[in-house]
């Protein structure tokens, strides 16, 4: 029961928490969600056409570099940032947070 209080709270201070990326790296990473946002229309499509397995699974992996892609610009803005920022202030807890993100990234 703590378990999940504690996941609803810190989920709520997640969501009151902002990053400050440059606008060159907004508009990067808008760029990069937009291609990839068109790579997963087509392949819907080609699921509708009935396109041969192994060319939808090629898709689908090089739609998954792209989301890695976007992950990893995302990662390294977070460390240069957030996570020298919070260290700074003396907010060691942002370690422990740094390493489930990462976790939850080498899952994939």
């Amino acid at each position: 029961m703590d378990n999940v209080l504690e996941e609803s709270t810190n989920a709520s201070d997640i969501s009151c928490r902002k990053s400050h990326h440059p606008e060159h790296v907004k508009k990067d990473l808008t760029n990069r969600l937009n291609r990839i946002e068109g790579q997963i229309r087509g392949i819907k499509g080609m699921v509708d056409k009935d396109v041969y397995c192994d060319d939808i699974i090629t898709q689908l992996s090089a739609t998954q570099s792209a989301l890695n892609s976007v992950a990893k610009v995302l990662l390294q803005g977070h460390l240069k940032g957030c996570v020298v920022d919070r260290l700074a202030e003396g907010d060691n807890e942002v370690l422990d947070e740094l390493l489930v993100t990462i976790q939850k990234l080498m899952k994939k």
